[in-house]
């Protein structure tokens, strides 16, 4: 037999956790799936500096820490396990977690995304000791030294010139010989003094001691000659991928896989389904931001499961 839910929240970083503590709180009992990565994004992220409330910063670890506790004080129960499976095609809605199946009048999905990475093994041992996929969150740790940006996109354009308040120079990295972000913000990039082209070029090691990234070591992709860039900053800007497989061919989502939905709500392409944070938004990706539609989509969810006659 199924175990059955009024509500049922996919995923646990600040979205998640944040509508977890506003369903609870409105009596709705919530069961919220923690997933692989229990916390979501900022569980890898050292120092949080942004987060409203804590002027003296915070690590993110512990931030996370704070938002389960309180969204657990309320009543919401925490799974340490994945959901699998979906079926939204009727309801109650279905959901596995392997071979456990459980059933939910409503759904909240809060699942994130991933950044995309080099896929070396240099970058994930430096990761929060000088590399970062977010210079909005760790840029301004790099005040006054080198830093390097990988990608040639908006993402790595805007990213790059946004460094550009704090690095003393900010390398641009990629392995093409022209960019693909708009020509608006190439322009802007060409005219910024402390940004650097190093075209036709890949990252093949990230360089450093116990403690900190010292450099990178770029491969060119002409001739495959190798040479030492001192950086103590490596900033991935090569894309962000929602978490989204699982719900593949049963929600509307754009090219790329975020979520659609019907704003200025959290509702997606079928009633009684919510998606909040990262995983429908492909723009602002903060932690606060995420938060705060966690909180409207527990919001949404609450009105349409009155609206059902669900209490």
């Amino acid at each position: 037999m199924a175990q059955h839910e009024k509500l049922v929240i996919i995923g646990s970083g600040p979205a998640g956790c944040t509508a977890a503590l506003y369903a609870a709180r409105a009596n709705l009992t919530p069961v919220l799936f923690e997933g692989m990565q229990p916390g979501g994004q900022l569980t890898i992220t050292t120092e949080v500096e942004n987060y409203p409330g804590f002027p003296e910063g915070m690590m993110g670890p512990e931030l996370m820490e704070k938002f389960k506790a309180q969204a657990e004080r309320f009543g919401t129960k925490f799974t340490a396990s994945e959901v699998t499976r979906v079926d939204f095609s009727k309801r109650p809605f279905q959901l596995w977690s392997d071979d456990t199946a459980y059933t939910a009048e409503a759904v909240i999905i809060a699942t994130g995304a991933s950044a995309k990475w080099l896929g070396i093994p240099s970058e994930k041992a430096y990761m929060g000791k000088g590399v970062s996929a977010c210079a909005t969150c760790d840029g301004f740790f790099f005040r006054g030294v080198e830093v390097a940006v990988v990608g040639g996109g908006d993402t790595a354009v805007e990213e790059a010139t946004f460094l550009t308040k704090y690095a003393s120079k900010v390398y641009l990295v990629h392995r093409r010989d022209q960019l693909r972000a708009s020509k608006v913000m190439q322009e802007r990039a060409r005219k910024n003094p402390k940004i650097e082209f190093a075209w036709n070029t890949t990252v093949e090691e990230v360089l450093g001691n116990a403690k900190v990234v010292t450099g990178v070591r770029l491969k060119s992709a002409i001739d495959g000659k190798t040479r030492e860039l001192k950086v103590q900053g490596l900033f991935l800007a090569i894309g962000h991928e929602p978490n989204t497989k699982v719900f593949k061919g049963q929600l509307e989502a754009n090219d790329v896989g975020y979520l659609l939905v019907r704003a200025p709500s959290t509702s997606t392409s079928i009633d009684g389904v919510f998606a909040a944070g990262d995983v429908a938004d492909p723009i602002y990706r903060q932690a606060v931001t995420a938060a705060g539609s966690g909180c409207a989509a527990a919001i949404d969810a609450e009105r349409w499961l009155g609206a059902q006659g669900i209490h």
